[in-house]
């Protein structure tokens, strides 16, 4: 399967611009992706046997605003055509954008750790939480990550303030009975547990996007290691139930596929009479793994379901540098002396592991000396127009008192007026060297193109 099998190319882009968390707390291993604005609860995602946290990277895409990057990357492509321009978006940092794509959730995956049973599964997940400094979440669990997303919210009631649940189910005790040797699964060589996982998956023929849901599941399954295998499927024949839930059932959300799962349909069944009053939204077709068969129809209703329990997209601000030195929102120290029995609202708090894969550089004291070496950190927010775009400056630029539109009227005289009379003059044989000597006086003589070049006294 790994020769034939290849990446999928929003993954490798998804890859290239999220990074992936892993954090050692206690004697588990975590490995995440945290990506969206920090301001807006979190959406975490909780992965089934054979899944793993790069399963929802349609989500993370689609449900943050950076995962509209690429966008970005279209416009300087536009823009670099002109040496001249090019130089204007360096010096500037521009940035582009439809407000659509300001706004965004932030969104979590997570890898279930290696726990050895239910309650282990709690505790280690609350450190987590802790450890990420998050403290009121949504859940989203699919197959085991839905049970084990009720179970937390069972015994962690005021953290979880909503679910949604994916072909999951109530109880294991019919998976225990079908699985009499679990009490040596830990002593299962590998390729075994992995072909036990697999045989759940449907087989047959299947739709091209179902098909290739299913490719790449198998590929994760192949980077799982034994006692991964044999943890999960500890937890799914472990016999356990969930107790009645303190949430109410407006705030959870069931979202089946009405074609075929590992999950039997009674017990789907069970789950539906459970949360009677739950907002019901069923797939006719996805198979085993929707989010990535059927990701537009998935992020649709995970975007209702959050905006129904008052959840709503934020932007990503771009953090400041305070002026002790350290990055981040300035009330970010004062959220680090509150009490625990005050956790920060809404985790706004930013949580930077030291054994996380990237690093944000720190800080230098010494203050740049040229636009060229201002950080992003360091820009303004500006709006223009009726609020559909937005420019970030640099500030020594907004110090001299430059309006947006003076800065959207360069950018437009230095991207069409050239194209415009090359086209006027092919088309009217006209002699345009007086426009464009007058075009290039005016280059010289503006007034932002010289405090870019410095020559603005």
């Amino acid at each position: 399967m790994k020769g034939v099998f290849s990446a999928p190319g929003d993954f490798v882009h998804f890859k290239s611009q999220v990074p992936l968390h892993k954090i050692p707390i206690g004697t588990k291993q975590w490995r995440y992706y945290d990506f969206g604005p920090k301001v807006v609860p979190p959406l975490i995602c909780l992965p089934g046997t054979a899944g793993t946290a790069e399963v929802y990277y349609k989500q993370i895409m689609a449900l943050s605003m950076k995962g509209n990057a690429h966008y970005f990357s279209k416009v300087q492509d536009a823009l670099i055509a002109d040496e001249f321009v090019t130089k204007l978006w360096i010096q500037l940092k521009i940035v582009l954008c439809y407000r659509r794509k300001l706004v965004g959730y932030r969104v979590i995956s997570v890898d279930i750790p290696r726990v050895w049973n239910h309650h282990e599964w709690i505790q280690a997940f609350e450190k987590f939480l802790d450890a990420i400094d998050v403290h009121h979440i949504h859940l989203y669990g699919t197959s085991l990550g839905g049970f084990l997303a009720q179970l937390f919210a069972q015994h962690r009631p005021r953290r979880v303030r909503s679910l949604v649940l994916s072909n999951t189910f109530l109880d294991t005790h019919s998976f225990a009975a079908a699985m009499p040797w679990a009490p040596i699964v830990s002593w299962t060589p590998s390729f075994l547990l992995k072909r036990y996982v697999l045989t759940g998956i449907h087989d047959g023929p299947h739709e091209p996007f179902i098909a290739d849901s299913v490719d790449f599941v198998v590929c994760q399954v192949e980077t799982l290691s034994r006692e991964d295998l044999a943890s999960r499927l500890t937890l799914t024949a472990d016999s356990a139930s969930v107790g009645n839930l303190l949430l109410s059932d407006s705030h959870i959300t069931i979202m089946d596929t009405n074609d075929y799962c590992a999950t039997p349909q009674q017990l789907k069944d069970q789950l539906s009479e459970r949360y009677s009053g739950a907002r019901q939204a069923y797939m006719k077709t996805g198979g085993d793994f929707p989010f990535l068969s059927r990701p537009d129809e998935v992020n649709l209703h995970l975007q209702l379901h959050l905006r129904r329990v008052g959840v709503e997209a934020q932007p990503d601000l771009v953090r400041g540098i305070s002026r002790d030195g350290s990055g981040g929102d300035p009330s970010e120290s004062n959220d680090r002396k509150e009490d625990s029995d005050n956790p920060p609202q809404d985790d706004e708090g930013n949580f930077e592991s030291p054994s996380t894969e990237s690093q944000l550089p720190a800080p230098e004291s010494s203050e740049p000396h040229s636009l060229n070496e201002l950080p992003l950190s360091t820009a303004k927010c500006c709006f223009a127009g009726q609020g559909d775009a937005v420019i970030l400056l640099p500030f020594p630029l907004l110090r001299e008192q430059i309006t947006v539109s003076e800065i959207l009227l360069q950018l437009t005289l230095v991207t069409l007026v050239p194209h415009l009379v090359g086209w006027f003059t092919n088309a009217h044989d006209v002699n345009c060297s007086r426009i464009n000597a007058n075009y290039e006086s005016y280059k010289k003589s503006s007034r932002i193109l010289r405090i870019i070049r410095g020559k603005d006294e």
